[in-house]
């Protein structure tokens, strides 16, 4: 039987959810194995985790990646997929690491179907020439490639890969995982409009401009006369700047640190949620959006979130606003907490918008690309 096979430097639950998907969408018909690199994530404490319906390989059990040198890295993740066998299609992530660009030149020439995953946009950070150069040489290996939104894809085509061999829905969830930890209905149905909160679900280094957010709940609950409580989910390097943040702005009572929370703990917090907010300057997704969305809770987020292209339209499942607008965003923060009507009508709209994020949709890609191959599926 022929063989999909997914490798990534680590496992979360959004690449469960997308080799599970892909593997029940082709069920008796190809295998999926999924390859991470190493057990531990440089970025998230989640717990590992294995899914149901494919086979999880790791090739550096208690390690992280940023533990292990180019050599072995390369060595050990060629040989882990030639032994996936002939027919075997393989999706990589991580383009711009030399032992992921070796792997990819060696399995093409080997005859393998390669594509490359990936959801970087232009717009992410200033570009150079000189290393977008360099960055099309690592992508000539690819047969095509899985990338996110509109922005993503235009990038994709802009490295040289061609429109017709690159597909969406890249990033997606489980909707129905993220509904069965949650515990409860989507909004509106649930805990009730005036019980919820608003929720900022994000790592607290720069660029997820957590700051940005504060300024604009302190300007929204400076406006309201019984304001809303925030719940900020996540930690990092900046958890002391803004905890002095919230204690300087008169904050303490309605801005509550919750630390890093696991998927489970975080679909129960957008079962109480109002809103979440995103105001990032540098986003190259944002994955907490379709679990808001998967939720019913509408989105504040900033226009540099790749999510926005396919998941938000502003003014009916969420609002789109600029990184330096806090002033803007707490404006949609009073809309949404002050007139019940219009979240319910946004939160339905959000639920409904939902499917666009789940991972059906990631493997839907995938068949079209391995489709377009010599062959099929």
């Amino acid at each position: 039987m022929k063989k999909i096979v997914f490798v990534w430097d680590n496992f979360g639950p959004l690449h469960v959810d997308r080799c599970d998907a892909t593997a029940n969408a082709l069920a008796d018909k190809i295998d999926v194995v999924g390859i991470e690199l190493g057990a531990k994530s440089e970025v998230y404490d989640w717990v590992p985790e294995s899914g149901c319906s494919f086979e999880k390989i790791t090739l550096f059990p208690g390690q992280s990646i940023n533990e292990i040198s180019f050599l072995p890295r390369f060595f050990r993740t060629l040989r882990s997929c030639l032994s996936q066998g002939a027919g075997a299609s393989y999706f990589l992530c991580h383009y711009e690491h030399p032992a992921t660009l070796f792997t990819a030149l060696l399995l093409r020439l080997s005859g393998h179907a390669v594509f490359a995953m990936g959801c970087s946009k232009y717009d992410d950070y200033p570009r150079h020439l000189w290393r977008e150069l360099l960055k099309r040489i690592f992508y000539l290996p690819y047969s095509g490639g899985l990338a996110s939104g509109t922005r993503s894809v235009d990038y994709m085509r802009f490295l040289g890969v061609p429109s017709t061999r690159i597909r969406p829905n890249y990033n997606a969830v489980s909707i129905e995982r993220i509904r069965r930890l949650a515990g409860a209905s989507p909004a509106p149905a649930g805990i009730p409009h005036c019980d919820r909160s608003f929720v900022l679900v994000a790592r607290f280094v720069p660029k997820k401009n957590v700051r940005s957010a504060l300024e604009a709940f302190a300007i929204y609950a400076r406006r309201t006369n019984n304001p809303r409580s925030l719940h900020l989910c996540g930690s990092g390097p900046l958890e002391a700047e803004l905890k002095r943040q919230v204690r300087e702005s008169g904050l303490e009572s309605l801005v509550h640190l919750r630390g890093f929370l696991q998927t489970g703990e975080i679909c129960q917090t957008f079962a109480s949620s109002l809103a979440l907010l995103l105001p990032s300057v540098e986003e190259q997704f944002g994955n907490v959006v379709p679990e808001a969305l998967a939720m019913g809770v509408p989105v504040i987020l900033s226009d540099r979130c790749g999510a926005r292209d396919r998941l938000v339209r502003s003014g009916l499942n969420g609002f789109v606003v600029e990184p330096d607008n806090p002033e803007g965003m707490a404006l949609f923060m009073e809309m949404l907490a002050t007139n019940e009507s219009l979240w319910k009508q946004m939160s339905t709209a959000a639920a409904e918008s939902s499917v666009q994020g789940d991972a059906k949709r990631f493997a839907e890609s995938v068949c079209a690309l391995l489709g377009s191959e010599r062959g099929g599926i």
